[in-house]
Protein backbone atom coordinates (compact mmCIF):
# COMPACT_ATOMS: atom_id res chain seq x y z
CA UNK A 1 0.00 0.00 0.00
CA UNK A 2 1.52 3.45 -1.13
CA UNK A 3 1.26 6.20 1.56
CA UNK A 4 -1.35 7.64 -0.53
CA UNK A 5 -3.69 4.92 -0.42
CA UNK A 6 -2.48 4.57 3.12
CA UNK A 7 -3.97 8.42 4.54
CA UNK A 8 -6.94 8.07 1.95
CA UNK A 9 -8.22 5.11 3.58
CA UNK A 10 -7.07 6.13 7.40
CA UNK A 11 -6.45 9.73 7.24
CA UNK A 12 -10.66 10.89 7.34
CA UNK A 13 -11.11 13.73 9.90
CA UNK A 14 -9.72 16.26 12.08
CA UNK A 15 -5.74 17.16 11.65
CA UNK A 16 -5.61 13.90 9.51
CA UNK A 17 -7.89 14.97 7.17
CA UNK A 18 -6.53 18.67 6.33
CA UNK A 19 -3.03 16.72 6.07
CA UNK A 20 -4.27 14.58 3.43
CA UNK A 21 -6.45 17.10 1.74
CA UNK A 22 -3.74 19.72 1.72
CA UNK A 23 -1.30 16.89 0.30
CA UNK A 24 -4.21 16.30 -2.83
CA UNK A 25 -4.57 19.87 -3.62
CA UNK A 26 -1.09 19.76 -3.93
CA UNK A 27 -1.19 16.79 -6.12
CA UNK A 28 -4.05 18.68 -8.26
CA UNK A 29 -1.94 21.78 -8.71
CA UNK A 30 0.95 19.99 -9.97
CA UNK A 31 -1.39 17.90 -12.41
CA UNK A 32 -2.85 21.64 -13.61
CA UNK A 33 0.56 22.39 -14.79
CA UNK A 34 0.86 25.11 -11.61
CA UNK A 35 3.81 25.99 -9.33
CA UNK A 36 4.45 24.88 -6.19
CA UNK A 37 6.58 27.29 -3.78
CA UNK A 38 8.33 26.07 -0.54
CA UNK A 39 8.74 27.88 2.51
CA UNK A 40 11.17 25.62 5.66
CA UNK A 41 11.48 26.77 9.11
CA UNK A 42 12.53 25.10 12.14
CA UNK A 43 15.52 22.80 12.28
CA UNK A 44 14.24 20.61 9.30
CA UNK A 45 17.34 20.03 7.76
CA UNK A 46 18.66 18.55 10.82
CA UNK A 47 15.56 16.28 11.28
CA UNK A 48 16.93 14.72 7.88
CA UNK A 49 14.09 16.12 5.89
CA UNK A 50 16.15 15.91 3.03
CA UNK A 51 15.32 11.80 2.30
CA UNK A 52 11.65 13.47 0.74
CA UNK A 53 12.64 16.56 0.00
CA UNK A 54 15.40 16.33 -2.30
CA UNK A 55 12.81 13.74 -4.37
CA UNK A 56 9.94 16.14 -4.59
CA UNK A 57 12.70 18.49 -5.68
CA UNK A 58 14.17 16.24 -8.17
CA UNK A 59 11.18 15.29 -9.31
CA UNK A 60 9.39 18.36 -10.20
CA UNK A 61 6.60 18.78 -7.25
CA UNK A 62 8.50 22.18 -5.91
CA UNK A 63 9.61 25.06 -8.29
CA UNK A 64 11.18 27.78 -5.56
CA UNK A 65 12.35 27.78 -1.84
CA UNK A 66 12.35 30.59 0.56
CA UNK A 67 14.59 29.05 3.91
CA UNK A 68 16.20 30.23 6.89
CA UNK A 69 20.18 30.19 7.00
CA UNK A 70 19.75 27.56 9.40
CA UNK A 71 18.37 24.59 6.89
CA UNK A 72 20.86 25.67 4.31
CA UNK A 73 23.52 25.12 6.16
CA UNK A 74 22.13 22.23 8.45
CA UNK A 75 21.33 20.30 5.48
CA UNK A 76 25.36 20.64 4.13
CA UNK A 77 26.36 20.03 7.86
CA UNK A 78 24.62 16.38 7.68
CA UNK A 79 25.99 15.76 4.14
CA UNK A 80 29.81 16.40 5.95
CA UNK A 81 29.46 15.41 9.53
CA UNK A 82 26.14 12.77 10.16
CA UNK A 83 28.49 10.12 11.04
CA UNK A 84 30.20 12.39 14.52
CA UNK A 85 26.76 13.57 14.96
CA UNK A 86 25.79 12.26 18.55
CA UNK A 87 21.84 11.06 19.67
CA UNK A 88 20.78 12.39 22.90
CA UNK A 89 17.55 10.33 23.54
CA UNK A 90 16.89 11.67 26.84
CA UNK A 91 17.59 15.16 25.95
CA UNK A 92 14.38 16.58 27.93
CA UNK A 93 16.25 15.29 31.87
CA UNK A 94 19.72 16.58 31.08
CA UNK A 95 20.85 18.84 33.66
CA UNK A 96 22.43 22.38 32.63
CA UNK A 97 26.03 20.84 33.47
CA UNK A 98 25.54 17.79 31.33
CA UNK A 99 24.72 20.45 28.68
CA UNK A 100 27.40 22.33 29.48
CA UNK A 101 29.33 18.86 28.89
CA UNK A 102 28.07 18.87 25.41
CA UNK A 103 29.33 22.38 24.72
CA UNK A 104 32.82 21.57 26.17
CA UNK A 105 32.94 18.63 23.82
CA UNK A 106 32.80 20.10 21.21
CA UNK A 107 28.82 19.51 20.63
CA UNK A 108 25.51 21.57 19.85
CA UNK A 109 22.61 19.91 20.46
CA UNK A 110 19.37 20.55 18.38
CA UNK A 111 16.80 18.94 20.39
CA UNK A 112 18.09 14.87 20.24
CA UNK A 113 20.72 15.48 17.96
CA UNK A 114 23.97 17.53 18.43
CA UNK A 115 26.15 18.16 15.52
CA UNK A 116 29.84 18.37 16.05
CA UNK A 117 31.55 22.13 16.21
CA UNK A 118 33.84 21.18 14.13
CA UNK A 119 32.38 20.93 10.81
CA UNK A 120 31.08 24.63 11.30
CA UNK A 121 34.60 25.88 10.90
CA UNK A 122 35.11 22.90 8.24
CA UNK A 123 32.04 24.28 6.03
CA UNK A 124 33.29 28.19 6.61
CA UNK A 125 37.18 26.75 5.25
CA UNK A 126 34.99 25.95 1.98
CA UNK A 127 32.86 29.46 1.98
CA UNK A 128 36.02 31.98 2.31
CA UNK A 129 37.31 31.91 -1.07
CA UNK A 130 34.58 32.80 -2.69
CA UNK A 131 33.47 35.13 -0.44
CA UNK A 132 37.07 36.58 -1.12
CA UNK A 133 36.96 36.24 -5.05
CA UNK A 134 33.58 37.93 -4.90
CA UNK A 135 35.33 40.68 -3.19
CA UNK A 136 38.15 41.35 -5.75
CA UNK A 137 35.82 41.05 -8.47
CA UNK A 138 33.68 43.63 -6.96
CA UNK A 139 30.84 41.48 -7.72
CA UNK A 140 27.60 41.22 -5.22
CA UNK A 141 25.61 37.59 -4.67
CA UNK A 142 23.09 36.04 -2.40
CA UNK A 143 23.17 33.61 0.27
CA UNK A 144 22.14 30.90 -2.53
CA UNK A 145 24.29 32.19 -5.14
CA UNK A 146 27.14 31.53 -2.97
CA UNK A 147 26.20 28.11 -1.92
CA UNK A 148 25.99 26.64 -5.60
CA UNK A 149 29.75 28.34 -6.23
CA UNK A 150 30.66 25.93 -3.12
CA UNK A 151 28.75 23.17 -4.73
CA UNK A 152 30.24 23.68 -8.01
CA UNK A 153 33.60 23.94 -7.33
CA UNK A 154 33.29 20.12 -6.14
CA UNK A 155 35.59 20.40 -3.03
CA UNK A 156 33.16 19.52 -0.36
CA UNK A 157 32.38 16.20 -2.31
CA UNK A 158 34.90 13.73 -1.12
CA UNK A 159 33.67 14.34 2.26
CA UNK A 160 30.36 13.56 2.10
CA UNK A 161 29.04 11.08 4.46
CA UNK A 162 25.29 10.69 3.33
CA UNK A 163 24.12 10.10 0.17
CA UNK A 164 23.54 13.11 -2.19
CA UNK A 165 20.28 11.95 -3.45
CA UNK A 166 19.06 13.02 0.47
CA UNK A 167 20.48 16.24 -0.05
CA UNK A 168 17.69 18.90 -0.45
CA UNK A 169 20.66 21.60 -1.11
CA UNK A 170 22.31 18.95 -3.79
CA UNK A 171 18.68 18.54 -5.40
CA UNK A 172 17.51 22.65 -6.04
CA UNK A 173 21.21 22.95 -7.29
CA UNK A 174 20.85 20.03 -9.39
CA UNK A 175 17.57 21.13 -10.92
CA UNK A 176 18.44 24.65 -10.61
CA UNK A 177 15.20 26.00 -8.40
CA UNK A 178 16.03 29.29 -7.01
CA UNK A 179 16.55 29.48 -3.55
CA UNK A 180 16.14 32.70 -1.66
CA UNK A 181 17.66 33.04 2.19
CA UNK A 182 15.93 35.58 4.56
CA UNK A 183 17.55 37.19 7.34
CA UNK A 184 21.13 34.69 6.06
CA UNK A 185 22.79 36.13 9.65
CA UNK A 186 20.99 34.07 11.88
CA UNK A 187 23.62 31.17 10.78
CA UNK A 188 26.72 29.74 11.85
CA UNK A 189 27.91 30.66 8.47
CA UNK A 190 26.43 34.20 8.92
CA UNK A 191 28.50 34.93 11.92
CA UNK A 192 31.31 33.42 10.15
CA UNK A 193 31.76 35.68 7.67
CA UNK A 194 30.20 38.48 10.47
CA UNK A 195 33.81 37.70 11.96
CA UNK A 196 35.98 37.70 8.91
CA UNK A 197 34.50 41.49 8.20
CA UNK A 198 35.15 42.07 11.78
CA UNK A 199 39.05 40.70 11.24
CA UNK A 200 39.39 42.91 8.30
CA UNK A 201 39.56 39.44 6.12
CA UNK A 202 36.70 40.88 3.84
CA UNK A 203 37.65 44.43 3.78
CA UNK A 204 34.79 45.65 1.47
CA UNK A 205 32.11 45.34 4.25
CA UNK A 206 29.16 43.64 4.43
CA UNK A 207 28.31 44.27 0.97
CA UNK A 208 29.13 41.19 -0.83
CA UNK A 209 26.34 39.63 0.05
CA UNK A 210 22.67 40.79 -0.93
CA UNK A 211 20.21 42.12 1.64
CA UNK A 212 16.83 40.51 2.24
CA UNK A 213 15.01 43.67 0.51
CA UNK A 214 17.32 42.84 -2.48
CA UNK A 215 16.24 39.10 -2.67
CA UNK A 216 12.46 39.68 -2.12
CA UNK A 217 12.26 41.69 -5.23
CA UNK A 218 14.00 38.17 -6.79
CA UNK A 219 11.18 36.80 -5.34
CA UNK A 220 8.56 39.17 -6.74
CA UNK A 221 10.28 39.02 -10.33
CA UNK A 222 10.21 35.10 -10.00
CA UNK A 223 6.36 35.25 -9.25
CA UNK A 224 5.63 37.81 -11.95
CA UNK A 225 7.30 35.83 -14.59
CA UNK A 226 5.44 32.73 -13.86
CA UNK A 227 2.08 35.11 -13.28
CA UNK A 228 2.56 36.40 -16.96
CA UNK A 229 3.05 32.90 -18.09
CA UNK A 230 -0.28 31.66 -17.28
CA UNK A 231 0.61 29.56 -14.47
CA UNK A 232 -0.65 30.09 -10.95
CA UNK A 233 1.37 29.25 -8.13
CA UNK A 234 1.02 27.88 -4.67
CA UNK A 235 2.58 28.22 -1.14
CA UNK A 236 3.28 26.10 1.28
CA UNK A 237 5.09 26.71 4.49
CA UNK A 238 6.53 24.49 7.21
CA UNK A 239 6.63 26.23 10.41
CA UNK A 240 6.48 29.65 10.73
CA UNK A 241 8.89 32.99 11.09
CA UNK A 242 10.90 34.70 8.62
CA UNK A 243 11.16 32.09 5.57
CA UNK A 244 7.57 31.70 5.41
CA UNK A 245 6.59 35.76 6.21
CA UNK A 246 9.28 37.28 3.95
CA UNK A 247 8.24 35.05 0.68
CA UNK A 248 4.40 35.57 1.31
CA UNK A 249 4.95 39.30 0.86
CA UNK A 250 6.12 39.04 -2.78
CA UNK A 251 2.42 39.35 -3.51
CA UNK A 252 1.29 42.23 -1.65
CA UNK A 253 4.65 43.97 -3.18
CA UNK A 254 3.61 43.51 -6.44
CA UNK A 255 -0.42 44.20 -6.12
CA UNK A 256 -0.09 47.14 -3.48
CA UNK A 257 2.92 48.84 -3.64
CA UNK A 258 4.06 48.31 -6.91
CA UNK A 259 0.23 48.67 -8.35
CA UNK A 260 0.63 46.29 -10.73
CA UNK A 261 -2.42 44.76 -12.96
CA UNK A 262 -3.52 41.36 -13.18
CA UNK A 263 -1.55 39.81 -10.54
CA UNK A 264 -2.42 36.53 -9.05
CA UNK A 265 -2.80 35.92 -5.46
CA UNK A 266 -1.31 33.19 -4.71
CA UNK A 267 -3.55 29.80 -5.58
CA UNK A 268 -2.87 27.56 -2.82
CA UNK A 269 -1.69 28.06 0.73
CA UNK A 270 -1.42 25.22 3.82
CA UNK A 271 0.97 25.53 6.60
CA UNK A 272 1.66 22.97 9.19
CA UNK A 273 2.82 24.44 12.82
CA UNK A 274 1.64 24.51 16.46
CA UNK A 275 1.59 27.64 17.34
CA UNK A 276 -1.52 29.58 18.80
CA UNK A 277 -3.45 32.20 17.70
CA UNK A 278 -4.47 32.89 21.06
CA UNK A 279 -1.36 34.32 22.06
CA UNK A 280 -0.49 36.98 19.32
CA UNK A 281 1.59 34.65 17.09
CA UNK A 282 1.52 35.68 13.08
CA UNK A 283 2.91 32.03 12.61
CA UNK A 284 -0.48 30.79 13.94
CA UNK A 285 -2.58 32.69 12.65
CA UNK A 286 -5.36 31.08 10.20
CA UNK A 287 -5.13 31.25 6.66
CA UNK A 288 -8.18 33.68 6.37
CA UNK A 289 -6.44 36.61 8.13
CA UNK A 290 -3.80 36.62 5.19
CA UNK A 291 -7.01 37.84 2.92
CA UNK A 292 -6.54 40.98 4.89
CA UNK A 293 -2.72 41.61 3.76
CA UNK A 294 -3.49 40.77 -0.04
CA UNK A 295 -1.68 37.54 -0.10
CA UNK A 296 -4.49 34.85 -0.70
CA UNK A 297 -8.23 35.22 -2.36
CA UNK A 298 -11.55 34.17 -1.17
CA UNK A 299 -11.43 31.07 -2.88
CA UNK A 300 -8.07 29.86 -2.66
CA UNK A 301 -7.51 26.26 -0.91
CA UNK A 302 -6.35 26.93 2.50
CA UNK A 303 -4.84 24.32 4.97
CA UNK A 304 -3.90 24.85 8.51
CA UNK A 305 -2.08 21.59 10.02
CA UNK A 306 -1.61 21.63 13.49
CA UNK A 307 1.19 19.30 13.98
CA UNK A 308 4.51 18.39 14.54
CA UNK A 309 5.95 19.16 10.86
CA UNK A 310 8.90 16.71 11.19
CA UNK A 311 5.94 13.98 11.26
CA UNK A 312 3.41 15.31 8.60
CA UNK A 313 5.89 17.10 5.79
CA UNK A 314 7.04 13.48 5.20
CA UNK A 315 3.79 12.66 4.86
CA UNK A 316 2.62 15.45 2.44
CA UNK A 317 5.63 14.76 0.36
CA UNK A 318 5.01 10.93 0.39
CA UNK A 319 1.24 11.38 -0.49
CA UNK A 320 2.47 13.55 -3.54
CA UNK A 321 4.88 11.29 -4.44
CA UNK A 322 2.45 8.81 -4.49
CA UNK A 323 5.53 6.59 -2.62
Amino acid sequence: MSMREFMNTNFRHFNARETREAAQAWVDLIERGDKMFLSIAGAMSTAQLGKTLARMIREGKVHGISTTGANVEEDLFNLLAREKYKRVSNYRDLTPQQEEDLYKNGFNRVTDVCIPEYVFYQLDDFFKPHWTRAEKEGTRHTPWEIIKMVIDAGEMKEHYQVPPEESWVLAAHEMNIPVWVPGWEDSTLGSGFAAEVVKGEIVSSHNIIKSGTEQLVEVADWYREHSKAGTRVGFFQIGGGIAGDFAICAVPLLIQDLKEKDIPYWSYFAQIGDSSTSYGSYSGAVPNEKITWGKLDTDSPTFMIQSDATIVAPLVFAYVLDA
